[in-house]
């Protein structure tokens, strides 16, 4: 039984295939893709069937659009008649930035669809996918794309109207995370560390204090207060972040990230 397609293999559309693959196993998972190298790599990796789109259209109960924004309508209509002729129910699942539930569902011929604006990390298995339902989306839909996508990170529900928000810190945010580990382990190597040692430690101290926050529930500034013993060596490092202006510099990255987007948005 074929539980889900995904159109367009590329970062991310191939990185949610593998992650839906590993979920449910890849016979179940129709792959189309313009480079047959991608649906391949796919297939050889993650046993996920390559078919063409017309195929993908037509069979897939959940139909994951991986294609960019400016190739959507280009896209949509060459699907329009394949899920126009279909009997059977199926939900589709976008992931074009910018572009919202209604045009989406107006391009493809009225149908329900699913918003989701994922991140890299999908690709390990930890990533944040902020995501939000049309109209006719019920609640089996949404616990079928949950299941399906339960292994691919952190599935957060929200209204449309924060999607470009969730864009702007958890889409952006590897990016400035990234910054972030860099510069720490830069921190290390000056200190001493090979750049080995300080990018491995680094990165499991960024890995680690996220994995203590999500599962200790426990807010960032109490965690961060437990590691600054008065007098401290970690007080003075904080000290330092914040006359460098640290924590306003990483909200104003947030913050033009999801200004961007709305010009974006605005301009499409």
């Amino acid at each position: 039984m074929i539980l889900a397609g995904f159109l367009g293999c590329g970062n991310m559309g191939g990185a949610l295939a593998a992650a839906a693959a590993k979920q449910v196993g890849g016979q179940h998972i129709l792959t189309a893709d313009h480079n047959p190298e991608k649906l391949e790599r796919l297939r050889q990796e993650h046993g996920t069937v390559p078919v063409s789109a017309g195929e993908l259209a037509t069979r897939s109960p959940l139909l994951f659009l991986g294609v960019k924004p400016q190739v959507l309508r280009q896209a949509a209509e060459e699907l329009r008649p394949a899920l126009a002729a279909r009997q059977d129910r199926f939900v589709v699942v976008t992931m074009a930035a910018g572009v919202p539930l209604s045009t989406v569902s107006a391009l493809l011929g009225d149908c329900p669809v699913i918003r989701i604006m994922p991140n890299t990390p999908v690709s390990v298995g930890a990533g944040a996918i902020p995501y939000c339902c049309g109209p006719g989306v019920t609640a089996e839909d949404e616990a079928a794309f949950q299941a399906l996508l339960g292994g691919a990170g952190l599935l957060l529900p929200m209204p449309e109207s924060k999607i470009d928000a969730a864009c702007a810190l958890s889409g952006c945010g590897p990016a400035f995370v990234c910054l972030f580990l860099e510069a720490l382990a830069d921190g290390g190597v000056l200190c001493g560390l090979t750049r080995r040692e300080a990018e491995l430690l680094a990165a499991q101290t960024l890995l680690g204090t996220a994995q203590l926050a999500m599962e200790s529930g426990t807010d960032p500034a109490a965690l961060r207060a437990a590691v600054c013993s008065p007098g401290g060596s970690t007080i003075a490092g904080v000290r330092a972040l914040e006359q460098h202006a640290v924590r306003g510099a990483l909200m104003d990255a947030v913050a033009a990230a999801y200004q961007r987007t709305l010009e974006l948005k605005a301009g499409s």
